[in-house]
């Protein structure tokens, strides 16, 4: 593994986990919701409440347009992905699969609920962590 020192923006990567946190923060603050995606989005998809669909909605409309909102200031970072669209599709199929199986995401678990002590939270957290460690070795030096 090469860490491409040019490119190495300590900057931007610390900016971005701090507006993450704040972003984390006040949603449990102002809506005592915790941000975790899968759930927000199993939530838009299968509504328990009507007054649910508006800020879920509005979360992942977030989402995805902030990459526009960067886009004018900065450009955009090369999309660069080294997979097929089947292993793309398996990959998308069984992190889902985790992520309601886990009872949450990276983001629940990881942003929302370490911050918050939750052991639940750490064991769910260290079991992404390893399962993607174990992955990534097992593709990268076991598979042709």
């Amino acid at each position: 593994m090469n860490i491409d020192w040019i490119n190495f923006t300590p900057l931007s990567a610390a900016s971005g986990g701090v507006l993450i946190g704040l972003a984390a923060a006040l949603m449990f603050l102002l809506l005592g919701r915790i941000a975790g995606i899968s759930g927000i989005v199993a939530g838009l998809l299968r509504p328990s409440t009507p007054g649910d669909i508006a800020w879920r909605a509005a979360f992942v409309l977030g989402l995805c347009l902030a990459p526009l909102a960067y886009s004018l200031f900065s450009t955009l970072p090369e999309v660069r992905i080294d997979a097929g669209w089947l292993s793309i599709v398996v990959a998308g199929v069984l992190v889902g699969f985790g992520a309601r199986m886990g009872s949450g995401c990276t983001s629940g678990h990881g942003v929302c609920g370490l911050s918050r002590l939750s052991p639940r939270s750490l064991v769910a957290t260290a079991s992404f962590m390893a399962t993607g460690f174990l992955t990534v070795f097992v593709v990268r030096h076991l598979l042709p």
